[in-house]
Formats: C-alpha cells, sequence, structure tokens
C-alpha cells in the first residue's frame, strides 16, 4: 500500500470518484465530508497528503489550510469548482501547494499527487546539509536550520518559499528565468503560464518587509526574477 491520502469533499459522488482512482492507483484512503472532520483526522496522524474542497461546511477549505499551516507542511491540494485566478491565489498564499479546478480529470489529480509527494520524498531522503550561513545585506539563512533571519529576527518560511530564497541568495544578483525558479523550489518540470511562482514572490515580498519600502527582489521583465545584492 502506498501514501495515506485523506480526501475532504462535501459531495458523496466526488469522494467516490477520487477514491477509486486512488485506490486503483495503490493509494490507502480516508474521506471527510466537512472541514472539522478533516481536521480531526490529520491531527489523529499518519495521513501523508490532502485533497480540499473549498466550500465545505462547519469549516472551509481555506480555514482549514490556515490550522493546518500553523503546524504542518503536510502537502495540500486544493479542489474546488471555484477556478477564477483570484480564488487560485488566495489557496496558493495560504499554503497549498497545488489547485485543481472543477469538473476535473481523475488521472490529472493522480499525477498531480504523485508530484506532490515526489517533492515530499526527495526532501525526506536528503542527506542534512553541513550547517552553513547565506548572508545578503541584512538577511541570513540558515541552510541547516532552514530559518531566515532579519535584523535578529526570525522569519518563518514555507517549504517552497526556503527553497526559492535559497536560490537567490546562493547567487545575489543574477537573474534567474521563471523554469529555473519552478523547478528548483518545486521539482518538477515547469508549467508555461503557471502563477505560482508569482503567489510564492510574492509572499516572500511580504515577509522580507518590501511594503515598508525596502527592496529586496526585483522582477526583470520578460525574464523572471533577482535578489538585488
Amino acid at each position: 500500500m502506498k501514501e495515506h491520502i485523506l480526501i475532504a469533499d462535501d459531495e458523496k459522488e466526488i469522494l467516490s470518484l477520487l477514491r477509486l482512482y486512488l485506490e486503483n492507483a495503490g493509494y490507502q484512503v480516508s474521506e471527510a465530508s466537512d472541514g472539522e472532520t478533516a481536521y480531526t483526522l490529520i491531527q489523529t496522524g499518519g495521513i501523508d497528503l490532502a485533497i480540499l474542497d473549498v466550500m465545505m461546511p462547519k469549516l472551509d477549505g481555506y480555514a482549514l489550510i490556515r490550522r493546518i499551516r500553523a503546524h504542518s507542511d503536510l502537502p495540500i491540494i486544493v479542489l474546488s469548482a471555484r477556478s477564477e485566478t483570484t480564488d487560485k491565489i488566495m489557496g496558493l498564499g495560504l499554503g497549498a501547494d497545488d489547485y485543481i479546478a472543477k469538473p476535473f480529470d481523475g488521472l490529472e489529480v493522480i499525477a498531480r499527487v504523485e508530484a506532490c509527494l515526489r517533492r515530499l520524498s526527495r526532501t525526506k531522503v536528503s542527506p542534512s546539509p553541513a550547517p552553513s550561513l547565506l548572508t545578503v545585506r541584512d538577511l541570513t539563512l540558515d541552510t541547516s536550520a532552514c530559518v531566515l533571519i532579519k535584523d535578529g529576527t526570525s522569519i518563518e518560511l514555507t517549504s517552497i518559499e526556503y527553497r526559492i530564497l535559497k536560490l537567490f541568495m546562493e547567487s545575489p544578483g543574477r537573474v534567474f528565468t521563471k523554469k529555473q525558479i519552478y523547478e528548483t523550489a518545486w521539482g518538477d518540470d515547469y508549467v508555461v503560464d503557471d502563477n505560482n511562482i508569482m503567489v510564492y514572490i510574492s509572499k516572500i515580498r511580504e515577509k522580507l518587509g518590501e511594503r515598508s519600502g525596502a527592496s529586496y527582489i526585483r522582477t526583470i521583465r520578460g525574464l523572471g526574477y533577482k535578489l538585488l545584492p
């Protein structure tokens, strides 16, 4: 039996369809028809990835992501009938790893699940790095502890935010294309016009305090992004 997948959706037909595809692919599956039940199952442990609907009773998908991200890096795929770009940006901005709009292709869901789990697996099997500090201006990234420090204050980063910032801080001033950033942070082939990068760059900028006037990451129109040295 492969990894344990949680499906949270208030539509029985969706639960049944996803269970069919996931179990045929060899995964162990648990179901929840509301957000509170889903959160309880996640707290009990043993869940390797969660597929969450946005519109659920008791606790909606966005609120559920917030609760999960308060203490866990559990891979999350949002599954929603709300396919507008703003909804996708909100889901990814809250910490989801991927977003699939309904109606969906079951085989696409399996492919997305496998991609998320591959990234998790690579993180787990990677050898622990030797203690190392990357310093650019007032930013220090401790790559052994995966902690960013600015002006003596620790800044919490998600795994993807950490990988993007590490890439930038290893080569300050270098312009990285969206393809290079995506393949480093997500560990998969770049998807053309994927706006995940834009969302995560925005979140990093916010955490670095760019709204207060400081400038760290510059957009190079038509090329990509660079960290100002």
